[in-house]
């Protein structure tokens, strides 16, 4: 039996629908449902059984599952890079995730987690999901320091050896409807061109870069599920590893790619970047995946345009906008 934390949210119930796809369903899912529409995700998708994140703990703790967890996939965390509470972070996002590792640790059991590309801050230092790059990365915000102090405790503990932790660069696809403004910008693309025929995207604050030339490496949410998945069924790859496609695009190249995939010329209208968000503002990142490859991973990342034609035309366009 396989548990996966977070599992009623993007990538989370993403990875319940993968592991479905390979006609596997004993899994635990583990969530706080709050009140938002994520519980949604998991109506289409199969699992033997749900379990809150609070009482979660109490499970492992009185030993009822030992025998039956054959390993756990940690998504679960509060996302939010703009979130302002650092102790509920702390607790929510590090100390959790620490139990979870040591109990895993302590009774043999394949441990995944997510880190994040926050932790990468500025980029000033690049992008490599090497080791000895984690103590001198000075991650933006508080979301990515509660990642990046997991990082390096479990590096500290060595425990690194023994786990795999996986950086997601901008992981966008269905299941992500109900993140709020956390959602991808092809999400949001897509609203407001239904709502107004144009999209708005940030002007360019630098010198060195156009308007709408910012890059991210952007990642189909399929394509981050076939490398989660495949990290924990081999289970002698650990250590920390980028999700990623290796590639920087630019958001006039996504944004052209939703007007494209909807059958409209592209209309862009761009604003400036809100001040209190401007001094934090990455300008590029990219992931870089030597590292997944040299450890075997072999499969070619979706394209941009075909991962968006993918979303918009069999998603979001037809309202079913949940994985299948």
């Amino acid at each position: 039996m396989i548990v996966i934390t977070g599992a009623a949210g993007f990538i989370g119930s993403a990875l319940v629908w993968g592991f479905n796809r390979k006609n596997f369903d004993d899994i635990i899912i583990v969530d706080d449902l709050q009140q938002d529409e994520r519980w949604k995700n998991l109506v289409n998708l199969s699992f033997y059984d749900f379990i809150h994140k609070d009482e979660f703990l109490s499970y492992l703790e009185g030993g009822t599952l030992n025998d039956s967890i054959e390993g756990i996939i940690h998504m679960g965390a509060c996302s939010d890079t703009t979130e302002k509470d650092a102790d509920y972070l702390l607790r929510n996002n590090y100390e959790y995730t620490k139990y979870l590792a040591l109990w895993s640790i302590e009774n043999n059991k394949r441990f995944v987690y997510a880190s994040s590309a926050a932790t990468y801050g500025d980029g000033s230092l690049g992008f490599s999901d090497s080791h000895d790059m984690i103590e001198k990365l000075r991650p933006l915000n508080m979301y990515g320091y509660s990642k990046q102090i997991f990082d390096r405790w479990a590096l500290n503990n060595g425990f690194l050896e023994k786990i795999a932790g996986l950086k997601y660069f901008n992981v966008f696809g269905p299941n992500e409807y109900h993140k709020g403004d956390m959602r991808s910008v092809v999400h949001k693309a897509f609203e407001q061109i239904i709502e107004t025929g144009r999209v708005r995207l940030f002007k360019s604050h630098r010198p060195d870069y156009e308007d709408g030339w910012q890059m991210r490496d952007f990642i189909y949410v399929k394509d981050a599920v076939d490398i989660t998945i495949w990290l924990y069924e081999h289970t002698d790859k650990n250590g920390i590893f980028n999700v990623g496609t290796g590639k920087a695009r630019s958001f006039f190249d996504l944004t052209s790619a939703v007007f494209n995939a909807l059958g409209r010329k592209t209309n862009i209208e761009y604003i400036d970047i809100p001040e209190n968000i401007r001094e934090k503002y990455q300008y590029f990142t990219q992931a870089e995946m030597k590292k997944l490859h040299k450890a075997g991973y072999r499969k070619k990342a979706t394209s941009l345009e075909d991962a968006i034609e993918d979303y918009v035309k069999n998603y979001l366009l037809t309202g079913n906008i949940f994985l299948h």
